[in-house]
Parts: structure tokens; sequence; C-alpha cells
């Protein structure tokens, strides 16, 4: 059996050769595969409000809401869409909140479960329920949105909301038994 004969070593000369076909490539990835990207910033609706920004190593994420409206089955009731962004993309989701005096509360998913937060209008607002209570308030006041919750207790209680009801959350499986 003949011996089998290496190259000599030379690193550079096969880390050239190697990357030859990548280098005619390059121009090509290096423009937009689609010249019709937006970016996540540039898909945003003219009426987001935003409740959140947060930094990570991928990038800026923001958390915001938009177009709420009166749900037509319950006059109490309004929708609202909640923005989630991120470097990668947008995600959206459709809550709904009640808004009487009487049961206060946002209805949203986490996976397959279903939340029903009951809210406290004009009462403490801590970092457990804040962001429930921006979303209430970005709903059933639309303009409030954007406005710190515990800024808004006295104006809560002048809408007819004690600031005294107990705050709890329900969870309902999504999955059938």
């Amino acid at each position: 059996m003949a011996p089998l004969l290496l190259p000599p070593r030379r690193p550079a000369a096969w880390l050239a050769a190697a990357l030859l076909p990548w280098a005619a490539a390059a121009p090509a990835l290096a423009a937009s595969p689609d010249a019709s990207y937006r970016s996540p910033a540039e898909q945003r609706p003219a009426d987001l409000v935003v409740l959140r920004r947060w930094s990570s190593m991928e990038g800026e994420s923001l958390l915001g809401v938009h177009d709420p409206k009166p749900d037509p089955r319950d006059p109490s009731a309004r929708t609202i869409v909640l923005w989630l962004e991120s470097p990668t993309g947008v995600k959206l989701a459709v809550e709904t909140l009640r808004c009487s005096p009487e049961a206060p509360m946002r209805l949203t998913r986490n996976g397959s479960a279903l939340l029903i937060r009951e809210l406290n209008p004009g009462g403490p607002v801590t970092a457990a329920n804040r962001l429930d209570h921006q979303i209430w308030w970005a709903a059933c006041y639309p303009q409030q949105a954007g406005k710190d919750p515990a800024s808004l207790a006295p104006l809560a209680r002048q809408l007819g909301y004690s600031g005294k009801l107990r705050e709890q959350q329900q969870v309902l499986s999504g999955y059938a038994r």
C-alpha cells in the first residue's frame, strides 16, 4: 500500500481555499434578502403606547398596547392589542378587560392557560401588578394610557372604584380533561 501524502502544513492556504466560495457570495449576503423587509420598529402602529422597554444581548425589546375597543358583547368590557416587540420580530395578543367598578379584571393567556386577574384600580400598585394596571388603564381609560397607575388612585376613586378590592388570580387550564 502506498503511503498517504498530505500537502505541507499551511493553515492560511487551506483557510483561503475554504473561504474562496464564500468570498464570491459575500456581496449577495450583505444585501437585504428582501427589499420590502421592515424592522419591528418600522411596523409599529401610530397609536402604540409603550409601557415597558428593556435591553438584552439581542437588542432592545418593548411591550406596548394599541387599538382599545369596546367589546360588543359586554358594555363594561374592552379589548386591546398587546404588542411585544423584540429584535427578531413582533408578537401580538388580543386581551379582554372588564372596566366595571364592581369587578375590574384582565383576561390574558400564558401558554395554553387562561389567567383571570381581578384588579383593584385605586389600590396599591406593586412590581407584581403594575403591568396589569397599566394595560387596564390603557384599555378602560385610553386618555390615561402610559401614565403611572400608582399616580391614578385619586382619579380611580372619582370614577367610582373603591381601591379596596382584593386582587387575585385564577388560572384555567387550556387543555381538555
